[in-house]
């Protein structure tokens, strides 16, 4: 049968988009020209919003919107709508509110039936061909939607506008509260705690998420509060989550989420800002304690960014699917047959045990990669030295990967999204810095300076980046978690070209964002219009919001600059959104972290010296090795400092006295002496009962 003719998805950019390309529906990009067919030829719209990576998306594809006949009833009745929701997170946002006031549920696909004025007036998420499960079937839906829409359109108008103002109110943040508090910050810690798992660790029970924001504030709650157990719970949680099948023991990088309680079967896309964001976590924590396993899970992790989600041109794909071959998880899993024939009989024994692999195996018959076993344990049952166990181990996973690269393998995004490249970019400067790779630093860099290239146009910050095109002007999100990423990077190579360019996207954000009223940042870009709503996205959701990030960069910029206003922005939006944390501090985990940092005391680190200069890198070093999230450093060249010192002036009075480099610690607002030797200043940063 021959494949039908492209629909109007044919020249997206978006990958998902063009997935759909083919089908016989004849989707519509977002945009005029389908809401103009659908107000001239009075059809209500169906909108369908996915993302490239989502199984079920997949499923609703394959059984409704490649079927003939289906897509003969959709194109009758209907103007149908493709929208990817990672380049259009605004338009999910709105409609998933919306689906979640009718259904009181949502997920993805997210399936919305829309009037010609893109008001909803049903929705829900996947819905089968045929009845099934308590749901109805697509077809059947379809037909007796049409007919309620031209035979009751007075019911369905106010059924409409009931939902959308319902909509409106979600999307305002009335607020407004004192300043955070020692007490409302241990409340919401010790609440976030009440859901520890304590026997499979994680926040919550299954399905179960990372929830790599929430266990980031943690960590810096500890550092704050010295509660020990809290550090315990941390540890625990990070263990028991790089031992599981969440973790990719193979190829390195975190799945999405766990399908049960014990993290053993996820569901298997791999998402970039959960790479991202899980090293610095675990870079916390071997910093900390000294956890060489925290320290290599942070590693392969970060190797996996560089290795599989690296675009040629510097910036970070989006994703791999949980799918190949149409399966889920096909890609990953092994029989124990498998293991044996790559491995060989001299070690089979040893790998089946290190990696969790039995006859029965774990999911569907076959085995997805475990670690159960610690290497002191195995190295004792199997009685090899550490080193011979680390040897051979090491040989043989390299085996399976080798190996597992010939299947046939899932699906890549191949979307560069900026405000996922922010966090990989973050992510990778704190590597070079803990690690001393110097590999994380200079894909850093290169990300940034493509992004700042190739997606900044005439004062706009664009979101997406698809195989040489850019679209969609950047969201809040975009611009300040780039701008983080940035201030990341001059703390790793100390170049003020990167915070110039923070405040540039700063200044920008406030342009294009900013509600003078409250102090508080839109969502969308006031030249891009949203259906319903111009919402504030105050959530820390998977990422951080726009409004909480924006926070955590003005006080930067205020610690680095001096600047009053850039204290003021910060403590404008913590105040307007402290009652809506203290009520629900799940959806504020990454406003709670900024908090913690406005109520830590400050300490302020200036080295002064040649930054090639081998004294001057061990003070760096020393600077890198202690978990400070508190900290400011900055580093004057006092042979190259005229940029530095336009920038910061402050930096002019510090000096170098003799030939030694040399740095000047002030904690809570109290200078000490200059520091020269590394191993005293290595000493003055180590926090209390640290490692």
């Amino acid at each position: 049968m021959p494949e039908p003719r492209p629909n109007h998805l044919i020249d997206a950019t978006s990958p998902y988009l063009k997935q759909h390309a083919h089908n016989p529906v004849d989707w519509y990009p977002w945009g005029a020209e389908a809401v103009d067919r659908a107000r001239r030829e009075d059809k209500p719209i169906f909108l369908s919003i996915g993302y490239s990576t989502c199984h079920w998306c997949h499923v609703m594809a394959h059984e409704s919107f490649e079927n003939p006949a289906i897509a003969a009833i959709m194109n009758e009745h209907f103007v149908n709508i493709k929208v990817d929701r990672e380049e259009r997170p605004d338009l999910d946002e709105v409609y998933m509110n919306a689906v979640q006031v009718l259904t009181g549920h949502g997920g993805w696909p997210l399936s919305v039936f829309l009037t010609p004025d893109l008001k909803p007036f049903y929705g829900g998420t996947y819905f089968p061909p045929k009845d099934r499960g308590g749901l109805p079937g697509f077809p059947r839906l379809l037909l007796a939607l049409s007919q309620t829409y031209q035979q009751n359109r007075q019911q369905l108008t106010s059924l409409s506008l009931k939902v959308e103002s319902h909509v409106q109110r979600l999307g305002e943040v009335a607020g407004g509260g004192g300043d955070p508090t020692r007490e409302t910050l241990e409340a919401a810690a010790h609440r976030l705690l009440d859901d520890f798992d304590p026997e499979n660790g994680g926040l919550g029970r299954a399905p179960k998420f990372p929830r790599s924001l929430e266990l980031d504030f943690l960590f810096l709650y500890y550092h704050f509060s010295g509660e020990a157990p809290v550090l315990a719970q941390l540890g625990f949680t990070l263990e028991k989550m790089a031992r599981g099948g969440i973790y990719d023991q193979l190829g390195g990088g975190f799945h999405r989420y766990s399908v049960d309680a014990a993290w053993v079967v996820p569901h298997f896309e791999k998402m970039l800002y959960d790479n991202a964001l899980l090293p610095p976590v675990y870079l916390a924590h071997y910093r900390l304690t000294g956890s060489e396993l925290s320290r290599r899970i942070a590693a392969e992790t970060l190797d996996f960014i560089l290795r599989e989600l690296r675009a040629p041109e510097g910036g970070f794909y989006a994703a791999w699917d949980a799918d190949s071959e149409g399966v889920e998880g096909k890609y990953y899993v092994w029989s124990r047959e498998e293991v044996a024939e790559v491995v060989g009989p001299e070690v089979v024994d040893l790998v089946i045990a290190a990696l969790g692999v039995t006859p029965a195996g774990n999911f569907e018959g076959a085995n997805i990669l475990t670690r159960p076993w610690s290497r002191a344990a195995l190295a004792s049952r199997f009685q090899l030295a550490p080193e011979q166990l680390s040897q051979t181990l090491g040989a043989a996973f390299e085996r399976l990967h080798q190996a597992r690269a010939q299947r046939v393998p899932p699906h890549r995004d191949d979307k560069v999204i900026v405000a996922w490249n922010g966090l990989a970019i973050t992510a990778l400067a704190l590597g070079a810095q803990v690690l001393g790779e110097r590999r994380y630093y200079e894909a850093a860099a290169r990300a940034a300076r493509f992004l700042l290239a190739d997606l900044v146009k005439e004062n706009t910050l664009f979101r997406i980046w698809t195989a040489g095109r850019v679209s969609v002007p950047g969201f809040s999100e975009d611009y300040a978690l780039l701008a983080n990423a940035l201030l990341d990077l001059y703390e790793t190579d100390f170049d003020p070209v990167w915070v110039s360019e923070a405040r540039r996207l700063m200044a920008l954000m406030d342009e294009k964002f900013l509600d003078a009223g409250d102090g508080t940042y839109f969502y969308v870009d006031r030249d891009l219009a949203t259906p319903l709503v111009r919402s504030k996205s105050i959530y820390d959701q998977v990422l951080p919001s726009g409004n909480s990030m924006a926070a955590r960069v003005s006080f930067r910029l205020y610690r680095l600059t001096g600047e009053v206003r850039h204290q003021e922005r910060a403590m404008a939006i913590i105040r307007q959104l402290q009652p809506h944390a203290r009520e629900n501090p799940w959806g504020f985990a990454h406003l709670w972290t900024v908090q913690t940092l406005a109520l830590t005391p400050p300490l302020d680190l200036t080295l002064v010296g040649d930054p090639e200069d081998a004294r001057t890198q061990a003070l760096v070093q020393a600077a890198y090795g202690s978990y400070r999230p508190e900290r400011r450093l900055v580093l004057k060249n006092p042979a190259d400092c005229a940029f530095l010192t336009e920038l910061l002036p402050w930096t002019r009075d510090y000096r170098q006295p003799g030939e030694a480099p040399v740095a000047y610690l002030c904690r809570d607002f109290t200078c000490q002496p200059a520091i020269t030797d590394p191993r005293e200043l290595a000493a003055e940063l180590s926090p209390p009962g640290g490692k």
